[in-house]
């Protein structure tokens, strides 16, 4: 093994805040283009590759595991809308999906089989991701939206994992692209009800959505028209088709306050109409249906009620359709014809209600398993009595059913199928609870081979989010059978910041009380070693994103706790980033952090745990950082700096740093590209834990 790389040389740059002096030593990574950055980088790369050199082999394995055990070739379940059956299809050898469609046969109602994942008969290929990334490193989708006619495609793609976006119209009649192209686009898209109007969006230099267009189409980009524009760097803007296809909603939002616009989508051309002025801390949605919106709010309801106004008048009296009831999160309302399914959150697990709008009984679709993760799929139809809905476990692969909404049962569709003799009887999972600092009980899910001993020789890997109430609902991994076969136990931490307990467990987690995050997190840690799942020097740590700052925040706080840590496009310099409203996202992220500009109560918490900020002459667990150079949300030099200043003020931690150098927030678009970096932290977690041979 060679020396690791230089450290980077300091360039110290001052800025005070409330009396405090901020010194940046690593600021001058920030420059992504100064060679020195990327020759920086590349060291890193080169230095971590030959620092893991001896597991090439293991990585190779496991990659193949992950291919071997995958159907390559495969179709999705093909979903209704109008005239035909929309899919993807993944074909052996290729990165990518093709977007295809079939019509509808006479008198057929279910889906056709998918079963051996070849193409349907009749089959057309609407779009196809290996032919539009050709060479290149990097693809992404940002829009895929077919008019209600069937006749025309919008679609946008990225080639540098930035989600900067060049959209397209596609004549899916003729199979011809018009020459109508607008570059910078961001996700989202909705059609006119004729297919003649597009609306898009584009972001402002922090690369947060401001803007909603009108697009004719056949015509210029210059000539497009603003149809939509939010002043407030706050809040964000979407918008959509309603499922009925008879209104385009905008949807205006901050962390915590909504507004939602409309305007008919048989009359493209008319102004937006708000449904309820913004109100600051109260947040609704807003779906169509009939003569009536129905308004999924906050307003004096914390785990939020179902309400419904009247089209015309909609920002008159809300009247209410299902109370709030404390302790039952209500998450979405999909509203059809005939009834309404209100997605939702109970007891820490995901739920399904289903109401009839014939005056029948409401009940709720069950499901055997303790722990699962339930969810609305692709529903595009309006009139329909047949729902699709998603399912999975920790031991039982995603699975598509159809619940006929007349009589609750359910038609299982299609469950991924592993490949090489899996046995899901080989497996069992488990939810324990952690005691946090402050006495709240703290919800852990896990995965381990059947009869797994308890008596703290097993290691294990602990994963954590705890942030914008994203919950970490337990998910089947294909890689991860890799890591249980071999002895290793899976485990989730549902930790405050989350939303797995609620709206309190969100609020529990974020601006003053952010900590809860980390303190929860290793109270996961530590009851899990007491009970004897694992021990300390085989417990391993990770999480992404928003997740790496607590990966970042926990190194700080309990080093001791851990024998290892991965942490992904972690944001670990989030004081010096929230302090900066140029960059982006910023000023979007003060509701969830707090702005430390003008309040210096936030100024010390953050410095207090931000991990950049917090590394000290410390023994520290080994570290495993990844990022990607194009990455918008979490930008590359946080973890570069990082891990600049670990090298420097813990020379004797071992750290890594991996960059993807052609990618983003994501990581590597292509799926055998995905799996070759699952093999590669995999590798890295099994040979820190001894079970690398």
């Amino acid at each position: 093994m060679t020396s690791q790389p230089p450290i980077a040389k300091r360039v110290p740059s001052e800025r005070v805040h409330h009396g405090d002096t901020v010194v940046d030593e690593y600021a001058w990574l920030q420059n992504k283009d100064a060679p020195e950055t990327i020759a920086y980088l590349e060291a890193e790369n080169a230095y971590t590759e030959q620092a893991t050199a001896h597991l090439s082999g293991l990585r190779e394995t496991l990659f193949n595991e992950i291919k071997t055990r995958t159907r390559e070739t495969d179709l999705s379940v093909p979903t209704r809308k109008g005239g035909f059956w929309y899919y993807t299809r993944t074909v052996e050898g290729k990165q990518y999906g093709i977007q295809c469609r079939r019509a509808v046969a006479i008198g057929e109602v279910d889906p056709p089989s998918t079963e051996d994942g070849t193409p349907l008969p009749g089959e057309e290929v609407l779009l196809d991701g290996n032919e539009l990334a050709a060479d290149k490193k990097f693809f992404a989708l940002g829009t895929f939206d077919v008019s209600p006619d069937g006749r025309w495609l919008a679609y946008s793609t990225d080639f540098a994992g930035d989600e900067r976006f060049t959209l397209r119209i596609k004549d899916l009649l003729s199979g011809e692209e018009l020459t109508d192209e607008v570059p910078n686009t961001f996700y989202g898209s909705a059609w006119s009800a004729d297919g003649s109007t597009l609306f898009y969006i584009t972001v402002d230099d922090a690369w947060r959505p401001n803007r909603v267009w009108r697009h004719v189409r056949g015509t210029p980009a210059a000539a497009d028209e603003i149809v939509f524009e939010e002043p407030d760097e706050r809040f964000w803007v979407g918008v959509d088709l309603t499922r009925s296809e008879k209104f385009i909603l905008i949807d205006v939002h901050s962390k915590i306050t909504s507004e939602v616009h409309v305007i008919p989508a048989d009359q493209p051309a008319s102004p937006p109409r708000v449904i309820a002025p913004r109100r600051q801390g109260v947040e609704y949605s807003v779906e169509h249906h009939g003569h009536r919106f129905l308004i999924l709010h906050n307003d004096g309801a914390e785990d939020f009620a179902l309400a419904y106004t009247s089209v015309d008048t909609p920002g008159a009296d809300w009247t209410p359709l299902v109370d709030h009831e404390p302790g039952t999160r209500l998450l979405q309302v999909d509203a059809f014809a005939r009834h309404m399914v209100i997605s939702l959150r109970q007891g820490g697990l995901t739920g399904l209600r289903v109401v009839p709008l014939d005056g029948g009984s409401p009940y709720h679709i069950e499901f055997p398993e303790p722990l699962y993760s339930v969810g609305p799929d692709a529903n595009p139809e309006y009139d329909t009595t047949t729902f699709r809905l998603h399912y999975g476990s920790l031991v039982t692969p995603e699975s598509v059913y159809d619940c006929d909404l007349d009589t609750g049962a359910l038609t299982l569709r299609k469950r991924k199928e592993v490949l090489g003799g899996f046995d899901p009887e080989r497996y069992e999972q488990h939810r324990e609870w952690a005691v946090a600092e402050d006495g709240t009980r703290v919800p852990i899910s896990l995965v381990c081979l059947r009869d797994t001993p308890r008596d703290g020789t097993a290691p294990l890997l602990l994963y954590g989010y705890g942030s914008y109430e994203h919950s970490m609902d337990p998910w089947f991994s294909i890689a991860r059978l890799s890591l249980v076969d071999r002895g290793m136990v899976f485990a989730v931490a549902h930790i405050r910041g989350g939303g797995e307990m609620g709206r309190h467990w969100y609020e529990d987690g974020k601006l003053l009380a952010k900590k809860n995050t980390f303190t929860d997190f290793v109270a996961c840690a530590e009851h899990l070693v007491k009970d004897g799942w694992t021990a300390t020097d085989r417990l391993v740590a990770r999480g992404g994103s928003a997740g790496g700052l607590l990966m970042g925040a926990i190194a700080n706080m309990a080093p001791e706790a851990f024998a290892g840590i991965v942490a992904q496009v972690p944001f670990v310099d989030a004081l010096n980033s929230i302090l900066d409203p140029s960059l982006p996202l910023t000023v979007t992220e003060w509701e969830e952090w707090g702005n430390p500009l003008d309040d210096p109560e936030v100024y010390a918490y953050m410095k207090s745990y931000t991990p950049y900020e917090n590394v000290a002459d410390r023994p520290y667990p080994a570290i495993l950082a990844m990022t990607s150079l194009n990455d918008t949300r979490v930008l590359y030099h946080e973890p570069a700096k990082w891990v600049a200043r670990l090298r420097a003020t813990a020379p004797g931690t071992k750290v890594l740093l991996k960059t993807e150098m052609g990618a983003g927030h994501g990581g590597p678009s292509g799926r055998y590209d995905a799996w070759k970096e699952e093999a590669f932290l995999n590798a890295w977690i099994l040979d820190l834990v001894g079970l690398a041979s």
